[in-house]
């Protein structure tokens, strides 16, 4: 068993526990920024492929004590790195956290890298090139409290860069954060889902991919496990197989998304059309007054401008109150959930939530509300 670590946004700790423990996740606790966890190389595997929550899986090789650059660059000597990286395989290092005397995250970086090149100079004569865009390992070092915990990032990319969404609107949501709150909202494939604000189309398109039971990292072109000296290619293999037969042809219910821009529907449309749900989701040019529910009942969730990023010169107040009249007498037998960073922003809906989550939208912290509309 590997002692593996998810990171993910700040707040989404414990469902993200939930999350991995469906996937089969042993001893899955949480804690800051992450999840740790114990499995085998298939849960690796399948983790990376299906989380939805997650931007890295880190593996761990080691933790040692570290209170300054020498006590780095010996612990990560003493490490054999032979199994993960021999000097054909191209590396790069990213470093977290600090300590009282290591505060620089691009000197530790460097060191670590320094650490390991020594090693394979005496044992191999040769030494691993740096490559900070495509390493074949991605080695990922941690400091904290005077510790050092040295890990493999068997992601590569963020996994919240699914690599089905080139066209994006200004101000995106990431995939990562819309699965969280399609999570919180507790929809379900046979419920309506309707987005009257939708952008590039995020949130329709990642409940789109939950219904159809697609795995997010289909779409992907490259995970960094890949790269790795002990890579399964037939294991990863048989998974993405398994994983194209368990997808399902047709959502039950209507999955609708509306924006006013005519032509960030054309985005959403694209987007919906790389991940090839275009059949499933309607995404329309609509103005937010206009917009009808698409069934008796259902979920309603929207991201709408805060005035951080996007509509500051606009009156968002009257906007919200627009938003809060729609949903009351257009959505009547419907949940509905708003993002909101913008607390004022917020009582111009005008309807009492019945729920509040705290949510962080980047480095915004914001809250998921929730309104029964009866």
């Amino acid at each position: 068993m590997e002692q593996y670590f998810a990171t993910v946004a700040r707040g989404l700790e414990e469902i993200a526990t939930q999350e991995l423990q469906t996937l089969g996740a042993v001893d899955a606790e949480p804690g800051f920024c992450g999840v740790a966890f114990s499995g085998d190389r298939e849960l690796l595997y399948r983790v990376n492929l299906w989380a939805r929550l997650p931007f890295r899986i880190l593996v761990q090789v080691a933790s040692f004590a570290c209170r300054d650059a020498d006590d780095l660059y010996a612990g990560v000597q003493r490490l054999d790195w032979e199994p993960y990286l021999t000097p054909d395989l191209t590396l790069a290092v990213a470093a977290t956290g600090k300590t009282r005397q290591l505060n620089h995250t691009h000197f530790t970086a460097l060191q670590v890298k320094n650490a390991i090149v020594d090693q394979q100079r005496d044992r191999f004569h040769q030494r691993s090139s740096v490559d900070t865009q495509q390493p074949d390992v991605q080695i990922n070092v941690h400091l904290y409290r005077d510790r050092a915990t040295v890990s493999l990032d068997s992601s590569g990319d963020s996994l919240h860069r699914r690599g089905y969404r080139p066209a994006m609107g200004k101000a995106p949501l990431k995939e990562s954060l819309a699965a969280a709150l399609i999570y919180l909202s507790g929809w379900q494939p046979d419920q309506a889902f309707c987005d009257p604000l939708c952008g590039s189309g995020t949130l329709p398109l990642e409940a789109t991919l939950m219904g159809l039971n697609r795995a997010p990292g289909l779409f992907r072109d490259r995970f960094g496990f890949e790269g790795w000296p002990d890579f399964d290619a037939k294991l990863w293999q048989r998974l993405c197989q398994q994983a194209y037969e368990g997808q399902k042809d047709m959502l039950p219910a209507p999955m609708v998304g509306c924006d006013r821009d005519a032509k960030i529907i054309i985005q959403a449309r694209s987007n919906a059309k790389n991940c090839d749900v275009s059949s499933q989701i309607a995404f329309r040019a609509q103005e937010l007054s206009t917009i009808e529910a698409p069934d008796d009942s259902g979920i309603l969730l929207c991201n709408p401008p805060y005035g951080e990023r996007l509509g500051r010169d606009e009156d968002l107040g009257a906007f919200y109150k627009l938003l809060g009249d729609v949903m009351k007498q257009r959505f009547k037998g419907w949940t509905a959930f708003v993002l909101s960073g913008n607390k004022a922003l917020a009582k111009s809906i005008g309807l009492k939530s019945s729920q509040r989550t705290p949510v962080l939208n980047g480095n915004l912290p914001c809250q998921l509300l929730k309104y029964e509309l009866y």
